[in-house]
């Protein structure tokens, strides 16, 4: 059995210990100190040969910073989003701090609460090293069939953009403007988040699988997503700060949305919908929103 540690004890890090506990010895901790069974300090945690690690994108390089030693150990980055300050992607910090052949990173359709159920899923492990992302989609329990893949930067832009248009696709059904106006905001998201990933060597069958299309049918169509909940709320009137503390938990798209806005701008990628929702996030009204992607004139 191999000694894992999982580090974030939030929905998504718990419903990763368990699974991992299916058939390792597993152990998890955060920040603060949590009545988990197998709950041990950041200090032992970091003796672990496997490190699973499920906090927040915006605090992630802070976190290695206080914290991490590097000892070799094996990581796979769980976490989804784009550093807002920085247009980081998560592996890209986590370079800073170990060899590049020690990481992974995991995406496609995972509710945390569905994975906590046992429910069946599939999802992608992707790293430079193939070795390691095999070693680690070995490691997942029968009700989670693991893929592998070598296209790293297009599974991290998958599961950053598709908790923006997640935002969007919230608001969409927020104001009632039908199942058609959603199929086309999520279709045109598939294409935009394509032209944003290909642009940093991501590729096609990444956002046509479970990375990309997969992960954003899932969450951009579902009250079980924290994103697509916070475009519902800002639909219904509610101001975002009110909304994210309803969720008790942090919604990467808030975020992640500024960071492809400033990284689209720099580089002139045709972005319209995560624009859209970065301005929103920035307080520009919902319908001059909706009224300037209809008045688009770019495919």
């Amino acid at each position: 059995m191999s000694k894992i540690a999982v580090i974030g004890a939030g929905k998504w890090g718990n419903a990763l210990f368990n699974a991992f506990s299916e058939k390792n010895d597993c152990v998890i901790t955060s920040r603060t100190k949590r009545d988990i069974e197998n709950f041990v300090s950041i200090n032992e945690a970091l003796e672990c040969e496997y490190l699973v690690f499920s906090i927040a994108t915006q605090i992630t390089d802070n976190w290695l910073k206080q914290n991490f030693k590097n000892k070799n150990q094996k990581i796979l980055i769980t976490s989804k989003g784009i550093e807002a300050e920085t247009g980081r992607f998560l592996d890209e910090i986590f370079k800073n701090y170990t060899d590049e052949g020690n990481i992974c990173s995991l995406s496609g359709p995972s509710f945390a609460t569905e994975v906590m159920q046992k429910l069946p899923c599939a999802v992608v492990v992707s790293s430079k090293n193939i070795e390691l992302a095999s070693e680690f989609a070995s490691f997942f329990p029968s009700y989670m069939k693991a893929y592998v893949s070598e296209d790293v930067i297009g599974a991290e832009i998958s599961g950053a953009y598709k908790n923006v248009i997640a935002i969007a696709s919230g608001i969409c059904d927020g104001l009632k403007l039908g199942n058609n106006a959603r199929a086309s905001l999520i279709s045109r998201g598939l294409i935009e988040m394509n032209r944003f990933g290909k642009f940093y060597g991501g590729l096609d069958i990444t956002f046509l699988g479970l990375s990309g299309a997969g992960d954003l049918f899932l969450t951009a169509s579902s009250k079980l997503s924290r994103n697509y909940r916070v475009g519902f709320g800002l639909a219904q009137g509610k101001k975002l700060d009110k909304i994210l503390d309803e969720l008790g938990e942090v919604a990467e798209g808030v975020f992640t949305s500024k960071a492809i806005l400033k990284l689209a701008l720099e580089n002139e990628i045709y972005t319209p919908i995560a624009n859209e929702v970065a301005l929103v996030m920035d307080g520009k009204s919902l319908k001059d929103s909706i009224n300037d992607l209809m008045r688009q004139d770019r495919g």
